[in-house]
């Protein structure tokens, strides 16, 4: 069960979440607390109470409390799965608060649609939540200096915050935080538009490198994850699940396994209900008993009879087909500049080539985890309790409730440590499956997913072709530009009739380059699997097809890519338009796109080197605007004659606006790199008899040290714009660049992923 615990930096690792009233509680009596109440349209409001008062209703999102000591706690409402968020968003109502980072205590917010979004995706945290977590620091800065003014009899104008105390500008007298939060509790809070920050060049966190409040439990073995997670008299449980998504069982003969040691029950899930896969579990047989290992063992002793379904004919090979098919027509247009059509049936010259990306995998180093504890009050199920390895405690809550016909408010989730997530732990249906079996077990169960049950049973990134083409003019220029694509939705594991890709504004249907006629169209494609959304979705794919199409069209035009790339970029302008998604602090900005494009090449130093590598060895360069940030990588690579790829240094250049954390950020790239280079070598999940080919990091590699870089170079660019993305926004442009190296090295251009389906030789 979760231990709370206020002694520490940060909540102890061997239960890192804590209830509202636990929170309420482990603030000294008579502690000053404000509750952030937000909502997704941006305004935010904050309340303030005693936090002994039982009765109070503060109806939290965002917390921060002083305690009569001036000890300090601030609830983190996002999951921390490597990025340094429970660190950064904490610091941020700090360093407003003028806080002593020492004297703070980081609590980890369980589940609750009060703190407005908790989904730890779409690198949306920092972006999302800056303003909101200034103005809760704002707030309660200012609260200390009017009661310390009032203390003093002086206006509020002359005293200001100064690293846990307020101090008096004229007399230098000064009172510690804690000193003055009787006085401030009594006062009203100020009102949003009255807020006062701190400038810029005072900042004393944000912008700073900072350890990460998790580092300690983490080094010391004490960090608590998704499958560490514990509760009193809990059995262990692993799943068959059906092999085709829509399958069910027919029949199951579990005897064998039954009379294995340590084996506590054989429990069959409820069979796939036929709707939309959704969030749902989709049925199975589960083993439960007090070891995993014992669980494992027991789980292969069972025989299943499968009634396989309607997907049981899906087939990648000839669905690539069907999408090769599908894109060699006309489409849904989703944005039309002039009449690129007619441009291209005219063209005296033209270049069409398709582009293909086969399924991926998330492949999370930590797999799926979680533990439920259901309680039930005269046999009716009452309330459930998950304590689960989750980038989204809300969908938890949501999903658990509807399985068990609960109201999501009795349904209590708290988050672990995530060993990775990359968009996988946002989908909750192993939560669910641990719900559900702890239901019928009447006691709490956990739920982990084998390596093969997260190869075989992901919601995975989609599979993908995409067609471009491009009329140029006579000093190779594009005049015209067409561009379609075709792949399964993330909106078909909700609506199994969707079949619109949907997902052109992530990096096609938003192409930057100055084109006078350009068409972009969406062809249809029905999903035969779960998809779901993967570290930066479709521009994973739509990138690798459209940055690599512009390093193809500078080779017609015997041109060097770069120059041909800031010259296809055109001017410095703020692209708008149907389908561009831009517009008040988040402009697309052409100008800082070109920007990171020019300084990754100085770094490379690519005008002085790009001619003049020996064969065999090539630079490639692509940028991307990515989640409202901006990102451009160049590669070097080495391809042996016997076709051995050897990538020697890469550079990176990050624009994403106002950083808080610049080392967590540099890590961030740096990891980006290996993920996206395992997806360019080796990433591909394959189907035949609607089952996954690929089974574990044997047949789906990673990366390892011997394939990263040599060197590698990150560079943030310093700016005063507003916090935008992170997680996500290099990720665009390096496979591309890659590729894009290995044809200035080889002559071999690569079309479709992975690498090592290629003969990249060469003499």
């Amino acid at each position: 069960m979760a231990i709370e615990s206020a002694d520490t930096k940060t909540t102890d690792q061997e239960s890192m979440t804590v209830s509202r009233r636990g929170f309420l509680a482990s603030t000294a009596a008579g502690a000053l607390v404000l509750t952030a109440s937000i909502s997704d349209a941006g305004e935010i409001t904050v309340e303030h109470g005693d936090a002994n008062q039982e009765d109070i209703d503060f109806s939290p999102d965002l917390f921060v409390a002083i305690a009569p000591n001036g000890d300090v706690t601030i609830m983190a409402h996002r999951s921390e799965m490597g990025t340094g968020i429970r660190t950064a968003l904490p610091r941020i109502v700090a360093d407003e608060l003028d806080a002593d980072w020492d004297r703070v205590t980081v609590e980890q917010a369980p589940g609750d649609r009060r703190y407005g979004s908790q989904n730890t995706d779409g690198s949306n945290s920092v972006r999302g939540f800056f303003d909101r977590m200034l103005a809760v620091g704002a707030k309660a800065r200012m609260m200390l200096e009017q009661a310390a003014a009032n203390k003093w009899e002086v206006d509020v104008e002359e005293v200001k915050a100064d690293f846990h105390k307020i101090v008096h500008t004229d007399s230098g007298k000064s009172a510690g935080y804690g000193e003055l939060v009787e006085a401030a509790r009594e006062l009203d809070v100020p009102e949003t538009s009255d807020l006062k920050y701190k400038p810029r060049d005072q900042w004393r966190y944000i912008g700073k490198p900072a350890k990460s409040v998790d580092l300690d439990a983490i080094i010391t073995g004490k960090a608590i994850y998704g499958v560490d997670a514990r509760m009193d008299n809990m059995v262990f449980a692993l799943i068959k699940r059906p092999p085709v998504v829509g399958g069910k069982v027919k029949s199951f003969d579990a005897d064998k396994a039954k009379e294995m040691p340590g084996v506590v029950d054989v429990i069959e899930l409820p069979k796939y209900s036929g709707r939309a896969p959704a969030f749902s579990q989709l049925g199975g047989v589960a083993v439960l008993a007090e070891s995993t290992w014992q669980a494992w063992q027991a789980k292969d002793e069972i025989k299943v009879e499968w009634d396989h379904g309607k997907n049981k004919s899906y087939n990648t090979t000839q669905y690539k087909k069907d999408l090769q098919t599908s894109i060699s027509k006309p489409g849904q247009s989703v944005r039309k500049v002039g009449d690129a059509n007619e441009v291209l049936a005219d063209a005296e010259t033209k270049y069409s080539v398709g582009y293909s990306m086969p399924h991926l995998s998330h492949a999370p180093m930590e797999v799926p985890a979680a533990v439920a504890d259901v309680k039930k009050e005269g046999g009716k199920v009452v309330s459930c309790h998950v304590l689960a390895s989750t980038q989204n405690p809300q969908a938890v809550q949501g999903s658990v409730a509807q399985a068990l016909k609960l109201n999501p408010k009795n349904v209590k989730v708290e988050v672990t440590l995530l060993g990775s997530g990359f968009g996988r732990k946002s989908k909750p249906d192993y939560c669910v499956e641990a719900a559900l079996l702890s239901e019928k077990a009447g006691r709490p169960v956990h739920v982990m997913f084998t390596r093969e049950d997260d190869i075989r049973h992901d919601y995975y990134h989609t599979m993908a072709e995409m067609h471009l083409e491009a009329a140029v003019d006579d000093k190779g220029m594009p005049t015209a530009w067409l561009g379609r694509a075709a792949y399964p939705s993330i909106g078909s594991t909700f609506d199994p009739n969707n079949t619109r890709p949907s997902g052109a504004g992530q990096g096609f249907q938003d192409i930057p380059f100055d084109i006078p006629n350009i068409q972009v169209e969406e062809c249809e494609a029905r999903g035969h699997v779960r998809i779901g959304w993967l570290r930066a979705v479709n521009h994973i794919h739509q990138n690798f097809a459209v940055s690599s199409f512009a390093d193809e069209l500078a080779h017609h035009a015997k041109s060097n890519p770069k120059d041909y790339l800031l010259k296809l970029l055109g001017e410095d302008r703020n692209l708008r338009g149907p389908g561009i998604r831009a517009g008040g602090k988040f402009p697309y900005d052409i100008g800082r796109l070109k920007h990171v494009t020019r300084r990754a090449a100085e770094l490379a130093q690519w005008d002085e080197r790009y001619d003049k590598l020996p064969q065999g060895t090539g630079l490639g360069i692509a940028c991307a605007r990515s989640f409202t940030s901006y990102a451009a990588h160049v590669f070097e690579v080495a391809v042996s004659k016997e076709g051995k790829i050897k990538v020697n240094k890469v550079w990176v250049v990050l624009d994403a606006g106002t950083v808080v954390s610049p080392d967590r950020v540099k890590a961030q790239m740096e990891g980006t790199i290996a993920m996206t280079m395992g997806q360019a070598l080796f990433g591909k999940i394959t189907f035949a008899d609607g089952r996954c080919e690929q089974s574990n990091y044997d047949n789906y590699k990673m990366v390892v040290m011997e394939h990263y870089p040599r060197e590698v170079v990150c560079e943030i660019v310093k700016s005063d714009a507003a916090p935008a993305g992170v997680g996500e926004s290099t990720v665009a442009s390096s496979a591309p660049a890659m590729c894009n190296a290995i044809f200035a090295a080889t002559g071999k251009r690569i079309r479709d992923l992975p690498l090592e389906d290629h003969d990249l030789s060469w003499s």
